[in-house]
């Protein structure tokens, strides 16, 4: 049955080689674009609102809880992007594990992941920058900041940043990762500058009720933040144009997000010990932090870090999906136009443009608050995926050259995947509709259009 036919592995190595994508990322490269996708609205945004609403102080063990989850997926991801250093990421590791209908499946709830994600974090930036010009004086038309639901007509500092970033990524992968690296200093030297500035404000008053819900808020929490870890799997999206994939994807993926997952956890113990979490419940919660205690200077540098660490996330995003449209387009799932590289840019240039075109329209004139939870959802299902995928290969192919070994992979990898489908469920019950249906239409273009232009069925090369 076509529906479960497999690539093998070969097959897909030899496709990766016929991009024509140009090898220009280093392992360094590949850390800073894992830390420019990871570290943006979670941190900057996500901390407060989970906080005010679930998890009080103990927001602290709901990143710990999720950076958990993820770091055993991460462990799970690094072997497989050794094993299969190719753009397609999850998308791939289905085509080989378990057959076509699938990992269509699984590569448009990756797209979900990058289209609902990347509209969410334009939508916060846009509030820092409406925030920061205000507080200078300055005053938009609510028309120009409001999607219609709120009474405007379109969020168009949201539209601006994706157009900017959408541009930026088109004309080559060096410049947008030289860009993202510049931008990943800043965010890191605003988190720095937070930290410095709350210590000496902690009040331990402040976590008296640590955690009001129990542990129901603390997993509610856990599920809501989730999507703040989402970006080291898009590392894995960049294998293609890796220097060296076997030893870099590894560490790209490994390091990126350890690194982020600690300043997570600190950050969210200083907000949660400066401020009431009664009254974190805002678009600006450091920056609201920091001015609740007098420092009005620190809370506007905080903002602007801000605005760089979500303006590397919409980047990253953008530039995963356009690769994941790309491997979906080569095996005839998609229409091929997606698989065109540009010549000039040597960039999928197609798929930048659509992932932009439909950002834009998300960002700009539609809701974003259940996006971002559709967006923690999808990227959950997409690690409990990599979380099997890595062992069913194992024990399908156990000889096969692994570059890097996920350690005790079949304990590592089912605690990966029972604590993401735990925290899948905290969400599911409140948004499955609109996530059912976004997973239908996936369904539906694939039986509409895949399956008839499938490279497997026209050549029968997949088993």
């Amino acid at each position: 049955m076509q529906f479960f036919k497999r690539k093998q592995l070969s097959e897909v190595r030899d496709g990766a080689g016929k991009s024509g994508l140009v090898k220009s990322l280093g392992a360094v490269d590949l850390i800073f674009l894992g830390l420019g996708g990871i570290i943006g609205t979670g941190i900057f945004v996500l901390t407060g609102l989970a906080a005010a609403q679930y998890a009080g102080p103990a927001i602290t063990l709901s990143f710990l809880l999720g950076g958990i989850a993820c770091v055993f997926t991460a462990l799970a991801f690094a072997e497989l992007a050794s094993m299969l250093p190719v753009s397609g990421s999850a998308y791939s590791y289905a085509q080989v594990t378990v057959g076509e209908g699938i990992s269509m499946l699984v590569g448009w709830t990756i797209v979900m992941v990058f289209s609902f994600g990347s509209a969410t974090v334009a939508s916060g930036w846009s509030g820092y920058v409406i925030g920061i010009l205000e507080s200078a004086g300055v005053f938009l038309p609510t028309a120009l900041t409001k999607i219609p639901a709120e009474g405007g007509w379109i969020n168009l500092p949201a539209v601006f940043i994706v157009m900017l970033l959408t541009s930026i990524v088109l004309r080559g992968t060096e410049g947008a990762t030289r860009f993202n690296g510049i931008l990943v200093v800043v965010k890191l030297l605003a988190i720095g500058l937070f930290i410095f500035l709350a210590v000496p404000h902690v009040d331990a008053n402040n976590w008296v009720t640590f955690a009001p819900k129990g542990f129901d808020g603390i997993a509610a929490g856990a599920a809501v933040i989730f999507m703040a870890y989402t970006g080291f799997d898009a590392v894995a999206t960049a294998a293609e144009e890796c220097k060296n994939p076997n030893r870099d994807l590894p560490i790209g993926i490994i390091g990126s997000l350890v690194g982020s997952a600690i300043l997570y956890v600190i950050v969210a113990g200083l907000l949660t010990a400066i401020a009431p979490y009664s009254q974190l419940n805002n678009p600006q919660p450091m920056a609201f932090a920091l001015r609740l205690n007098g420092i009005s200077v620190g809370a506007t540098l905080v903002a602007t870090g801000a605005i760089a660490g979500m303006t590397t996330v919409i980047l990253t995003q953008i530039f995963a999906q356009a690769r994941i449209l790309m491997m979906m387009a080569r095996d005839g799932l998609i229409p091929g136009a997606f698989a065109s590289v540009h010549p000039r840019f040597s960039t999928p240039y197609v798929g930048i443009l659509v992932s932009g075109f439909f950002v834009i329209l998300i960002a700009g004139f539609l809701p974003v608050s259940t996006l971002g939870q559709i967006s923690s959802m999808a990227t959950l299902m997409v690690f409990a995926f990599v979380s099997l995928a890595v062992m069913i290969l194992r024990y399908t192919r156990p000889n096969e050259r692994r570059p890097f070994r996920c350690p005790a992979v079949y304990l590592v990898a089912s605690l990966s995947c029972g604590l993401c489908l735990f925290l899948f469920s905290q969400l599911f019950w409140v948004n499955w509709k609109p996530y059912l249906l976004a997973t239908l239409v996936g369904l539906i273009t694939y039986l509409g259009y895949g399956y008839w232009h499938s490279k497997a069925r026209v050549t029968g090369s997949a088993s």
